[in-house]
């Protein structure tokens, strides 16, 4: 019986380390070519499988498919593209198991968020009803960290390692001017409902005087009144106050501070930018000088300043997804579970998706301190270990050097197209 082939796609807001669980993929099924024949990789993610654009990493050189480990972005191209149930689009299923079924795809690794992993689940469960079972895992990545089951999830640890340490820097910058100049700096990071990555920012300090001097989590009610209060209490003790703020920062019945009015392609409401609405607020009722800044792409994207144990944690879960496919496990994700802080360790096991699809993970009310503004000693704790060791890039005329791919197509065997 000659091998089959595995397909691969990355899925929704890329990381800083996704294309290391890539790497892992690929050089692990290379290891295995008497069963895993090639791994295709979707251009543009999911929409690669459903318009049968898909990239023959066979094509590509051991070199290159190593330079995943320091590229960041989706090297194969992303997408937030949702498919519906089975009850609304049935179709859409089918035709990824029709294009599965012409390429002789009997394994799917679908590396991403919650939306994916039931994605996974779904093709899982329908492969088998047309009769041609397909192997699916989930391979974790999402900068958010709110994947359930897993320890942590790959992308997260070098985005919270880049807001701690533009959180310090720029702190410093403020302070050093704040007597006749700026006062409050507010930074604006990424958690639509969960706030790991504004706890990031609380690593930048150690006590009371040092910044972030406060942080605004989904999970806290937004209370201006106790804001602003805490701002001038900063700037009376410490001349100046710097802010930490997640884009999902919300009031009390639920309303984003900073709701655009609109929706994305899963449903979920467009922010707008909160860190403008916290200045503003400041500006007006306080009247300090301010700045702020907006993370935004920047933070997900900083390569250059990865955690290296981030990038250990995202290629061993895209090598332990074949692994674990290769053993007969199907419908499950690769999690990371800890087995202590310090030091820290900790090794990969598999959960079903079924545990994870669609659910969240928030911030515990345990890793907020009392009152509601800062991080606890059990948030250190478990947010410490993630932002440890550097694993830079190599640099040419001052710049990183990433790799690019020949992205050879994989000839179409199919005379119906799909389109999106």
């Amino acid at each position: 019986m000659s091998a089959a082939n595995a397909f691969y796609a990355q899925s929704g807001g890329v990381t800083a380390v996704i294309n290391a669980s890539a790497c892992g993929v690929i050089e692990t099924a290379r290891k295995h070519r008497d069963r895993i024949a090639n791994v295709y990789a979707g251009r543009n993610g999911i929409i690669g499988a459903l318009t049968e654009d898909m990239i023959d990493t066979n094509k590509e050189s051991a070199r290159t498919i190593r330079g995943l480990m320091t590229t960041p972005g989706g090297a194969f191209g992303s997408a937030r593209y949702k498919l519906r149930s089975l009850e609304e689009n049935r179709a859409e299923y089918e035709r990824l198991i029709e294009v599965f079924r012409a390429h002789n795809i009997s394994y799917f690794f679908y590396n991403g968020g919650n939306d994916s992993m039931d994605t996974a689940h779904k093709v899982s469960q329908i492969s088998k009803q047309m009769g041609f079972p397909v192997t699916c895992l989930g391979i974790p990545k999402t900068v958010d960290n709110d994947l359930p089951v897993t320890d942590t999830c790959p992308g997260f640890g070098s985005v919270a390692k880049y807001v701690a340490v533009s959180t310090r820097e720029a702190a410093l910058d403020v302070q050093s001017m704040s007597k006749t100049s700026t006062k409050v700096f507010v930074l604006e990071v990424m958690g639509r409902h969960a706030g790991w990555i504004a706890a990031a920012g609380g690593l930048a300090g150690n006590g009371p005087a040092d910044a972030p001097h406060i942080i605004l989590f989904p999970e806290v009610a937004f209370d201006e009144s106790a804001f602003l209060k805490r701002v001038r209490d900063c700037v009376r003790d410490y001349d100046y106050c710097v802010i930490v703020v997640s884009e999902g920062a919300r009031y009390a019945n639920g309303t984003f501070l900073a709701e655009a009015g609109t929706r994305d392609a899963f449903g979920h409401a467009q922010l707008g930018g909160v860190a403008p609405v916290v200045a503003g607020m400041v500006r007006d009722k306080l009247g300090f000088k301010y700045h702020y800044a907006v993370a935004d792409y920047l933070q997900r994207s900083a390569r250059h300043i990865a955690s290296a144990v981030d990038v250990e944690q995202a290629y061993a879960v895209g090598k332990a997804a074949v692994q674990f496919a290769l053993q007969g496990k199907t419908s499950v994700m690769p999690v990371i579970k800890r087995l202590s802080d310090q030091p820290y360790r900790w090794r990969i096991e598999s959960a079903p998706l079924a545990r994870i699809a669609n659910k969240e993970k928030m911030l515990p009310r345990r890793f907020i301190s009392k009152d509601g503004f800062g991080i606890t000693a059990a948030a250190r704790r478990y947010l410490q270990p993630l932002i440890k060791g550097e694993d830079y890039p190599k640099y040419i005329n001052g710049l990183p050097d990433y790799v690019a791919l020949r992205g050879v197509a994989v000839r179409p065997r199919l005379k119906t197209r799909f389109v999106i």
